[in-house]
């Protein structure tokens, strides 16, 4: 989200657009700092099959012989497979700057996708409008598409199984609903955060807080008789502030993103939000440069996971080695890094940004181990990627919207815990960087190449951590940074951060992390000397 500045609006004129706007918004949603725990969530059971078309035929009229209908029409063309995907979104922004609001909206967006496979093929065609003519039209359009663009006169395609509810994972439940939730509760939480901020500091001039909640309402049908439907929470509340300090200005934030509702958002957490981000501001008239140069990396745990995500993780979707774009295409069994380096992705951790009940094919979500002990063993698979290396989908099949086809992507990608203390990896470095907080990545997924301006971060001198670093730059290669890890440490931690991960256009929700980690050898831009 980005701030922006309405002008000055009257409170009575205010209190009223939100009121109205926040009134049409419904948004169940829980989370908590569990996502903090690496503990998969197929502990959870699963949960009973949920009431799948009982919200988009009350709302829509939407029907089993509806679905049954258009599936029969997407596969009227030739095809071997298709897939129905329903999608009723809502969402709620609040932006409040010096404990003003001063931006504050709602979005909606609702459609339909039809999306066919026939060999290789693939057609896809949505359509906002859910009636059974525009239903059909869209599949109709998909099936040509997958047919190379026109109709063969008298295909048919593989018949559609009869569709069957299936139990899924229940990873994000609601304890308090956003639909249950008021404008002056919200406000409330925004005023407690960002009035800490203010008071906390004589220093402190500006507070800023951007604040988003919604909900996705999903049905999905598919010809393999698959019937799923999920309830898909979201929250964020960004809390930034500027300090002054004898005429020079800094700035710094902390924020947190998760599948939950207000239950969420506890006094403690809120303290700590507006605790973290001052702390991170004022430490900032403290910080220095580094010596630019090669030099040993410590990773904290948590946050510093980006790194992982950007520069390791998209080149193991399967899709970029299918195509031999990235660098670790025909590398599977081969080694890639050291044996402490185990990486996983996984979309079943409880309340975790990147949690998915379900992935958009209709797969069960699941934990998928990519690097086991230094060796490559999976790719992140779709159900095409998963036809094409003639093995099972990882449940990574997603999407950005019904607007969208689905293709492989990242859900909560992490590296296991190690062997060594987080102190013991500190002080095993004479000379320096302890990267905490990474923003303004870039990053050659092909390749690997990757740069990241260090937001927070502390020089390391004979093995302790000193003054804080500012304009400080990491700069390398993915494969290469994967195997100079030389220690890590048994800290594991996703980062409480959200991040809309984007990729051919498209963006989804993910989660990152790791423990402390040691990268023996890594470019550090700053001063020279």
């Amino acid at each position: 989200m980005m701030a922006e500045h309405a002008g000055q609006v009257d409170l009575s004129r205010r209190s009223f657009l939100l009121a109205a706007t926040a009134a049409t918004v419904a948004g169940p949603v829980l989370l908590g700092l569990g996502c903090q725990s690496l503990a998969s969530g197929q502990a959870t059971s699963a949960a009973p099959p949920a009431p799948h078309l009982e919200y988009f035929e009350g709302a829509f009229g939407i029907t089993a012989g509806d679905l049954d209908r258009v599936l029969r029409e997407a596969l009227g063309g030739g095809g071997d497979y298709s897939d129905l995907y329903f999608q009723h979104s809502q969402g709620t922004w609040i932006v409040m700057e010096d404990g003003k609001v001063n931006r504050a909206f709602t979005s909606v967006s609702l459609g339909m996708g039809v999306r066919v496979l026939k060999r290789e093929q693939t057609g896809y065609a949505f359509s906002q409008e859910l009636s059974l003519p525009a239903m059909l039209e869209a599949a109709k359009a998909a099936a040509s598409l997958a047919n190379g663009g026109g109709q063969a006169p008298g295909a048919r395609g593989l018949e559609a199984r009869p569709l069957k509810r299936q139990p899924r994972l229940d990873l994000y439940p609601q304890a308090q609903p956003w639909d249950q939730v008021g404008v002056p509760q919200r406000l409330e939480l925004l005023r407690r955060v960002g009035g800490r901020m203010a008071a906390s500091d004589g220093r402190i001039k500006k507070t800023l807080l951007q604040f988003h909640d919604g909900q996705s309402r999903v049905l999905l049908a598919n010809s393999d008789g698959v019937l799923l439907s999920d309830l898909r929470p979201r929250t964020s509340l960004f809390a930034s502030c500027v300090a002054e300090q004898d005429g020079r200005r800094e700035s710094n934030y902390r924020d947190i993103t998760t599948r939950a509702g207000l239950e969420v958002y506890t006094p403690a957490l809120l303290d700590e939000l507006a605790g973290g981000a001052v702390k991170r501001t004022l430490e900032l008239f403290d910080a220095r440069p580094l010596m630019a140069g090669e030099m040993p990396c410590v990773l904290a745990p948590g946050s510093a996971g980006i790194l992982l995500h950007e520069a390791i993780g998209h080149g193991l979707e399967a899709d970029f080695n299918r195509r031999r774009v990235s660098t670790y295409a025909e590398r599977l069994g081969q080694r890639i890094a050291g044996e402490q380096v185990t990486v996983v992705d996984d979309g079943t951790i409880p309340h975790a940004h990147g949690a998915i009940n379900f992935d958009d094919e209709g797969g069960q979500s699941q934990r998928t181990v990519l690097v086991e002990k230094g060796v490559l063993r999976s790719y992140l698979h779709d159900r095409l990627s998963a036809r094409w290396y003639k093995c099972d989908s990882t449940g990574s099949g997603r999407r950005q919207s019904f607007e969208y086809a689905p293709m492989p992507r990242m859900r909560a990608t992490f590296m296991e815990a190690g062997p060594f203390e987080p102190a013991e990896i500190i002080a095993s470095v004479k000379k320096g960087l302890y990267a905490v907080q990474f923003t303004n990545g870039q990053v050659n997924i092909g390749a690997g190449d990757f740069s990241f301006y260090v937001k927070s971060g502390y020089a390391i001198e004979n093995g302790k951590l000193t003054h804080p670093v500012k304009d400080v730059n990491i700069i390398g290669n993915g494969p290469q940074a994967l195997s100079r890890i030389s220690m890590v440490g048994n800290d594991p931690a996703l980062a409480t951060a959200g991040y809309m991960c984007g990729k051919l256009g498209q963006t989804v929700p993910v989660s990152q992390g790791l423990p402390t980690t040691l990268v023996s050898a890594i470019n550090v831009g700053g001063t020279h000397g």
